[in-house]
């Protein structure tokens, strides 16, 4: 890594606004369901305590579009980090006004202050200088650890670093080093796992890795293109009619580079899209009309699972199915407790995969969590990540 961490300047004494990346889940009463993205930044904050810095944290949460959304306050994250660092953490009732500007005026080494959600202002996702400016008039140092917000360029990560001096955190330097040694250094067999919704989404992911890995292992809605690109019926099932011959593109590449494709064989189907719907298994290039694709099936489990099992390099990005639905989270998960079972290198990135590989125990099974969805697939796919962009060169 060529960019400055935190632990190239001097913090002591100094007021350091740290971007985190705290956009954790809630439930309908406002209760933190996962709290994986508080735990992920504790290093950072523990190491600027620890060297006497007054550490003034920033961060947003959900998609407020530059209201104030009281259901999206941070409140619940201050209180939760409060418990975990056992040591207040004071949540300012705004990010740039006068609660912010007072709490951060005479803070003393190892204070913690919580600015209030960041998109709560449209001048954040404006990335507006006039508001970074004064977001980074807080602040003596600025240290970007949001991965998972870092192909944004957005005034709390791109922007303030044209104010203040610039560098990462641990949390945002150990995603860049243990991406890059993932897809740089790759043993092979290298196994690329993808689901979610839309090939459009990871096009350029695959564009990358496809000169680079050996096998493609692909689920989830978007591997219904792919079947439609082979002249397969998919019956109701989500596919995107528009990248269908984009599908067949990337077979073609994939047949020529001598990559194999492995899309699934058999799915579980239902009539209605609902949690509880009544399922049945079928053969995923004839799908019968009137059915949907909810879940990899059994033979595709046991295809990917052998594949898995040889890999020296696994990346993996995407569930294999309807994840939000408990009944249709098999398939993912017995991926998941295979890529944590490999002797292989494994990154696993994508809010649902990380989400199974953690519900399951197997998180400190796998070499690399990455805490970025997007900010993942671009750093992959060799884009110019804003965030990471603006920080100072050693």
């Amino acid at each position: 890594m060529n960019k400055k961490t935190f632990k190239d300047i001097d913090v002591k004494g100094k007021k350091v606004l740290v971007r985190v990346d705290f956009n954790v889940p809630l439930d309908e009463s406002n209760k933190i369901i996962d709290d994986t993205r508080i735990r992920a930044a504790i290093p950072t904050i523990t190491y600027l305590i620890h060297n006497g810095a007054k550490i003034i944290l920033c961060s947003h949460l959900g998609r407020p579009k530059g209201v104030v959304a009281p259901n999206l306050s941070l409140a619940p994250v201050a209180k939760r980090l409060q418990e975990i660092l056992k040591q207040p953490v004071v949540l300012a009732n705004d990010a740039i006004g006068e609660s912010a500007k007072k709490l951060t005026a005479d803070m003393k080494e190892g204070d913690i202050v919580l600015l209030e959600n960041i998109r709560f202002y449209k001048e954040e996702e404006e990335n507006d200088d006039d508001f970074a400016k004064e977001l980074a008039s807080l602040a003596d140092v600025f240290i970007n650890d949001a991965f998972g917000t870092a192909h944004r360029a957005h005034a709390s990560n791109a922007g303030v670093a044209r104010h203040l001096p610039a560098v990462a955190g641990f949390l945002m330097s150990e995603e860049i080093v243990s991406l890059s040694r993932a897809v740089e250094g790759a043993g092979h067999p290298f196994v690329v796992i993808l689901g979610g919704a839309k090939i459009s989404d990871k096009i350029g992911v695959i564009g990358k890795l496809l000169k680079k890995a050996n096998i493609f292992l692909i689920g989830g809605a978007m591997a219904n293109t792919f079947i439609v690109a082979k002249g397969g019926n998919v019956g109701m099932s989500r596919y995107e009619a528009d990248k269908v011959a984009v599908a067949k593109n990337i077979l073609e590449e994939a047949e020529k580079l001598n990559v194999k494709v492995v899309l699934p064989v058999d799915t579980i189907v239902t009539e209605e899209f609902a949690p509880n719907a009544k399922a049945k298994k079928v053969n995923s290039y004839n799908i019968p009309e009137g059915f949907q694709g909810m879940d990899i099936g059994p033979k595709t489990v046991k295809l990917f699972k052998k594949e898995i099992k040889r890999a020296k390099t696994i990346i993996w990005n995407g569930p294999l199915g309807v994840y939000e639905f408990k009944k249709f989270q098999k398939g993912t998960k017995k991926i998941a407790k295979a890529v944590a079972k490999s002797d292989g290198v494994s990154v696993v990135g994508g809010g649902d995969s990380v989400a199974a590989i953690t519900e399951l125990g197997y998180a400190d099974k796998v070499t690399h969590l990455s805490t970025g969805g997007g900010a993942t697939l671009k750093f992959l796919e060799g884009a110019v990540l804003p965030g990471v962009d603006m920080l100072e060169d050693k």
